[in-house]
């Protein structure tokens, strides 16, 4: 009979556990099939609209290829991507076009999107993307 209460005890343990792990992956799925658009950046001391008085920065994640792509303020940005629950990193960015931007806020956000260690999608649907816990970009919904 301890048999058979342990056994039915483990099932519903993993039954629990494999309905968390569902509700974890679906939440992930958020990230895809939008365009994020940058709305803050942390670090440079210029005015975010200093930064890209032209164009905002944004990107897009494609989840078959493992790759995000979007524009980094004046061309056009991809890079490979590793997602792992909340954990993200950024690969090295790909072969990009050579147009003269002002402002300097290219350079800011290639730097920065190569250091973020996490991301959260907070109660307004914005993504931050997180440097050891602390928001560096976050992004809204285009």
């Amino acid at each position: 009979m301890k048999n058979y209460v342990t056994l039915l005890l483990a099932a519903i343990a993993l039954f629990f556990t494999s309905c968390n792990a569902t509700k974890d992956t679906t939440k992930n799925t958020a990230l895809f099939d939008t365009t994020w658009e940058l709305e803050y950046i942390s670090g440079p001391r210029i005015a975010f609209e200093g930064l890209y008085p032209n164009k905002k920065p944004f990107i897009k994640f494609d989840q078959n290829t493992g790759q995000v792509f979007g524009n980094a303020g004046c061309n056009g940005y991809s890079a490979p991507y590793t997602l792992k629950g909340k954990t993200i990193s950024f690969g090295e960015q790909g072969p990009t076009t050579m147009m003269f931007c002002e402002g300097g806020g290219e350079q800011t956000f290639t730097e920065m999107i190569r250091k973020i260690t996490s991301y959260s999608i907070d109660k307004e649907g914005k993504l931050n993307l997180l440097l050891n816990d602390v928001p560096m970009m976050r992004f809204k919904r285009k």
